[in-house]
């Protein structure tokens, strides 16, 4: 290309360049894709069953330690071909129906403890906060950046951009690496 070459030309021909690419990365990927999703396919059956298999047998197992308990009482749990087994403490589950009246009643009967136990939280809503006016957002403090013109190069064909994008932040963070 020469100094007389309108610009337009330019910016056309690098954009052909970027769609032959791009449609070469689009190509591979969807062929990535199409062997994994017959790998997955023909896999499945077989996992299933091996999930339903350890599910049963899981279960076996389970009411085989119900129907014995008395075997773990010291020591509580025993190991067999890298399976511990036995018994424990549940971890317990605390519950409640009202935020506010539980609060209500820490405030009551704990006060000393009410920072420990209940969280308090303000901060600014950033979706709110978009709705406002320049000025407005200037009163408060906040700043607004990146509203310059900035370049744009996003495909119009959205054929399996998703898997495109998962790809190149795979080999983006690998590169990184």
């Amino acid at each position: 290309m020469n100094a007389s070459t309108n610009p337009m030309v330019v910016i056309e021909l690098h954009a052909r360049a970027y769609r032959e690419a791009k449609d070469v990365l689009v190509e591979r990927a969807q062929a990535l894709h199409d062997e994994m999703q017959a790998a997955q396919r023909r896999a499945m059956r077989g996992l299933r069953n091996a999930v339903a298999a350890v599910n049963e047998k899981r279960d076996e197992l389970q009411h085989a330690l119900e129907e014995q308990p008395h075997l773990f009482v010291k020591p509580r749990t025993a190991v067999f071909h890298g399976v511990k087994v036995g018994f424990k403490l549940g971890a317990g589950k605390i519950e409640w129906e009202d935020d506010d009246q539980v609060v209500k009643l820490i405030r009551k009967h704990l006060p000393q403890q009410f920072d420990l136990l209940v969280k308090t939280t303000e901060k600014p809503i950033k979706d709110g906060l978009k709705n406002l006016t320049a000025v407005e957002l200037k009163k408060l403090g906040v700043t607004v950046e990146g509203t310059e013109d900035v370049p744009v190069i996003s495909d119009t064909t959205a054929s399996v951009d998703k898997l495109v994008k998962a790809l190149l932040k795979g080999a983006e963070d690998e590169a990184q690496s």
